[in-house]
């Protein structure tokens, strides 16, 4: 028989064991207010109802309960722990005062939970993020602003790669993403891990018709820019498409940067639809099977060599004196903190990772 009982302003849920308590307002979580719950035993086989899915991770967790944009049914906080500092007592303040339940499942529990995910103690239970209809994006034109830039990504398939590419381009400014509906890998959990929760503060969209798009915003004075791999069998013998190094490039105008599936590239029909194809060229003469980079890794450096050219991207002198500005010490050294959004800071990975 299950029973309830208040108790000031804690809400206890009994069947033998504490599941749920709410903090007071007036309580900062810590040690002392932690040690006093109960370890929380849920079971291995427990999946979530509703159409929620299980967000997993520091960064994406954070994020998505400063961005609101997903429903937060549950936080699951990793047992065993003797108080909380930094982000994760950050996490559990904005939990609280959204009224979140918070449960405290052992590690072994949240592991199977995650399905053994890299979860760094720290998963709540959200509504899916589902990509917007490009019709939602706006109808920026060309005169507005000659340095938009525009993600396009093609049937990216690998929900890691999908969420490296997603944050490379918030960290480099890109202004949208369209993805193609079809064949494409949906906004997962593991997409917004991969992202270190950039998917949780950037807007995607799709469409059902991507030449459809791309000609469109041709036809509005955009430049269509494809990427290929090295020049070879990929791009046909009677393609009139210039290809050129991604070096070469100059960014005069509002532009679509398209990429290709992982495996075969754009698609026939896509590039076809392209003004101008852009390469990375390599600095060695290559053995068969390593002409390509991983498309996480192209996209990182088309970008930064297309986002270099904005207007206001520091300039190699003024970065220099940037870091000539950084605090140092003669004993120690400091490496130099660069403003970025919240979450996504270039802190030690192992250390954010040890969860006790």
């Amino acid at each position: 028989m299950r029973l309830l009982a208040f108790f000031g302003s804690a809400t206890w849920c009994c069947s033998g064991r504490l599941l749920v308590r709410h903090f007071s307002q007036a309580a900062r979580p810590g040690g002392e207010e932690l040690s006093r719950l109960p370890f929380d035993d849920l079971a291995p086989s427990w999946r979530s109802a509703g159409g929620l899915e299980l967000l997993f991770g520091l960064s994406p967790c954070l994020l998505a309960l400063r961005a609101a944009r997903r429903r937060v049914a549950r936080l699951l906080l990793q047992a065993g722990r003797a108080g909380l500092q930094g982000e994760r007592a950050e996490l559990l303040r904005a939990a609280e005062e959204r009224g979140i339940p918070i449960l405290r499942p052992r590690r072994r529990k949240l592991d199977a939970l995650s399905r053994y995910q890299v979860h760094q103690g720290v998963c709540l239970e959200v509504s899916p993020l589902r990509p917007r209809p490009w019709t939602e994006a706006g109808e920026a034109r060309p005169g507005d602003d000659p340095q938009q830039l525009w993600l396009v990504l093609e049937g990216l398939q690998d929900p890691r790669n999908l969420g490296a590419v997603l944050r490379s381009a918030h960290f480099l400014g890109v202004d949208k993403v369209i993805t193609s509906r079809r064949n494409s890998c949906p906004l997962t959990p593991v997409v917004s891990k991969a992202s270190a929760g950039a998917l949780e503060v950037m807007d995607v969209f799709s469409t059902d018709d991507l030449t459809g798009f791309m000609q469109a915003k041709a036809l509005q004075g955009w430049l269509v820019a494809g990427t290929v791999g090295c020049p070879g069998p990929e791009i046909p013998h009677s393609s009139e498409i210039p290809v050129i190094s991604c070096l070469e490039f100059l960014w005069d105008r509002p532009t679509l940067l398209v990429l290709g599936n992982e495996g075969s590239g754009l698609s026939r029909e896509v590039q076809a639809s392209c003004q101008l194809l852009l390469t990375i060229l390599p600095r060695r003469q290559l053995p068969p099977g390593l002409e390509s980079l991983n498309v996480s890794v192209a996209a990182g450096i088309l970008l930064h060599s297309i986002c270099s050219q904005r207007k206001g991207f520091p300039a190699e002198g003024e970065r220099d004196q940037l870091l000539q500005d950084a605090p140092e010490s003669s004993a120690t050294f400091k490496e130099p903190r660069v403003a970025q959004h919240p979450g996504l800071s270039s802190g030690s990975e192992k250390e954010r990772q040890n969860v006790g």
